[in-house]
């Protein structure tokens, strides 16, 4: 799942390269931090939200595949 957290946010910033991900894995919970660039913060958070909440969406339907709750934190 982390390899598709990156695959969507790499995609979506400018630069690539400053995109950090953390996984924090208890049990059956999965916690995800991403941290980017103070410029690409606006283009994964989106207008209201609304690409965030779209990132959230993805991952959290794959992790239902493996049976695994997923929370992700986004952080400038």
């Amino acid at each position: 799942m982390k390899d598709l957290v990156e695959f969507i946010i790499k995609n979506l910033v400018n630069e690539p390269d400053s995109v950090e991900i953390t996984e924090t894995v208890k049990e059956r919970e999965v916690v995800y931090t991403i941290k980017v660039s103070q410029d690409d913060f606006g283009k994964i958070i989106g207008r209201s939200g609304k690409v965030a909440a779209a990132i959230r969406t993805v991952v959290r339907t794959s992790a239902k595949k493996h049976n695994k709750h997923v929370f992700i934190k986004f952080e400038k």
